[in-house]
Parts: C-alpha cells; sequence; structure tokens
C-alpha cells in the first residue's frame, strides 16, 4: 500500500472472502468426489469472523493512500480457487474436493479444507483448514462396499464438515456488511452428501458467485462442480470523501447507517482513499 499524508486516517469495517475450491471428480463406479472447501473468510465485524467469535482485528485503520484489491476466482472442478487481498489482509483460498481413484485420495487443504474421497475400497481424510479462516473438510465413508458410501464434504467458514460419515459439510457465516444479511462461506457437499449453508449443493452443484463457496463433489462417473467465486467489501464514514477506483474492478457502494459501503465482486486493481 502507499504511504498516508499525516491526515487521521479512517476507520473501516471489512470482509473478505477468497475463492472457493472446486469439487472433487467421481471415479467409474468405485468413488465419489469430495466437495470443495469454502474460501478464507477474514471480517472485522464483531461476531462475523470465520468461527463467529470475537476477533483482534475489530477495526482497519486506513490513513490517506492507495490500497491493493484483488477478488479471487472460484476454482473449477477438481481446482482450488484464488486467495482475495484488500489493504494487505489477505484470504486464503479454499480446498478442492479429492477426486475419486482407486486410491484413498485426500481433500486439498485451504482456507477450510476440501473433502475426501469416498470410495468402495478406502476412504480419504479431509483438508485442514487455515486458523481463523475456515474449518477442516470432511472424511469419505463407505469403505466395504456400501451402496450408502460417500465422497467427503468441504468445511465452512463457520464450521467444520461432519467427519462421522454423514456428509454435511461446514455452514458459512453470515454478515449484514452491505446492510442485508448473506450466508456466504459454504462447503462444498461431497457426492451424496449435504451442502453447508453458503455452499454448493449435490448433486455437483456450483458454489454461488461471491460467495466463495465450496463447490460439490461429482458422483460416479461425474466431474465436480465449479466453486463461488470470492468477494471483497469494507466500509467508510459517509463524510470521509468517496473512495475512487482503479479500471478492471467490478464495484457499487450504498449508504448503510453511518457509513458508505463498497462492494468490489471482481478484478484486481486499486483503491483510493482521499
Amino acid at each position: 500500500m502507499s504511504g498516508g499524508t499525516g491526515k487521521s486516517p479512517y476507520i473501516t469495517q471489512f470482509l473478505v472472502i477468497a475463492g472457493g475450491g472446486g469439487g472433487g471428480n467421481g471415479f467409474s463406479d468405485r468413488g465419489l468426489g469430495g466437495g470443495g472447501g469454502a474460501g478464507g473468510y477474514r471480517s472485522s465485524v464483531f461476531g462475523e469472523q470465520s468461527g463467529g467469535g470475537a476477533s483482534a482485528e475489530n477495526t482497519l485503520l486506513l490513513p490517506v493512500g492507495s490500497y491493493p484489491i484483488t477478488v479471487g476466482a472460484g476454482g473449477g472442478p477438481n481446482a482450488n480457487g484464488s486467495a482475495s487481498n484488500f489493504a494487505s489482509i489477505f484470504t486464503v483460498a479454499g480446498g478442492r474436493g479429492a477426486t475419486g481413484s482407486y486410491s484413498p485420495t485426500a481433500g486439498n487443504s485451504g482456507g477450510s479444507g476440501g473433502g475426501g474421497f469416498g470410495g468402495f475400497d478406502a476412504n480419504g481424510n479431509g483438508g485442514a483448514g487455515t486458523a481463523g479462516q475456515g474449518f477442516a473438510g470432511g472424511r469419505g465413508s463407505g469403505q466395504g462396499g456400501s451402496s450408502a458410501y460417500r465422497g467427503g464434504s468441504g468445511g465452512g467458514a463457520g464450521e467444520a464438515a461432519n467427519t462421522d460419515g454423514a456428509g454435511h459439510a461446514g455452514d458459512g457465516v453470515s454478515s449484514s456488511i452491505t446492510g442485508t444479511a448473506a450466508l456466504r462461506g459454504g462447503g462444498g457437499a461431497g457426492a451424496r452428501g449435504t451442502a453447508g449453508a453458503g455452499g454448493g449443493g449435490n448433486p455437483a452443484g456450483s458454489g454461488a458467485a461471491n460467495t466463495g463457496g465450496g463447490g460439490g463433489g461429482g458422483d460416479m462417473n461425474q466431474s465436480g462442480a465449479s466453486a463461488g467465486s470470492g468477494f471483497v467489501s469494507f466500509s467508510l464514514a459517509t463524510q470521509a470523501p468517496p473512495a475512487s477506483f482503479s479500471a478492471g474492478l467490478t464495484q457499487t457502494s450504498s449508504v448503510v447507517g453511518p457509513n458508505r459501503v463498497y462492494t468490489i465482486t471482481g478484478g484486481t486493481g486499486t483503491v483510493t482513499i482521499t
């Protein structure tokens, strides 16, 4: 970021979510894809952080200057998403779900971890989440030829995926930073599992745009689903001069109470605060 001018810094709230991880691909008649993990989730709003607890980042002080913004893309089938960034507040992309195979492959780690392979012969573990940004994915289930086997589901920003074979992905977190409550950062369902609130469903449901939700895992011979893209939002007091944005960023703004809230839904560039 560029330096300030000695003016008092502006106090702002923020929400930064990375792109989610794509769902893993199914495999022949012996393996089910894991659900993708949600993109990493960081918020300054009390009670709306990943995990729902208090955080040291209650406020962000921004002196006059220019700051980088990147909105991470969601991962395609069996692929990680991309990280997001606002003013050096980085988030880690969601982990992809494991692809079905004859081997017990594990979900990728990320902001939240992807779900493990669920198979006829063996099962894979879920990927790990990143502390303060998300939770772990679930293990696949059904070893030994059970008709009920599932791909492990992805972790979410609000909780880890179920690990007892039930196949429920981790839920996201509800935030009202834009003035309207919305769930973001849910894990994708493993094949034959259940999506976390704010994540991609099943069969192989995609994560919604600008939620960072993980994509659902593919059933036998089915590709996994794409994940949701990331999201960046921040607020400045309405008495502050309006922020300006470089070309390449897709953004809108609205007044919410005493603040002007800026919502960036795509691209890479800079914001300048004067």
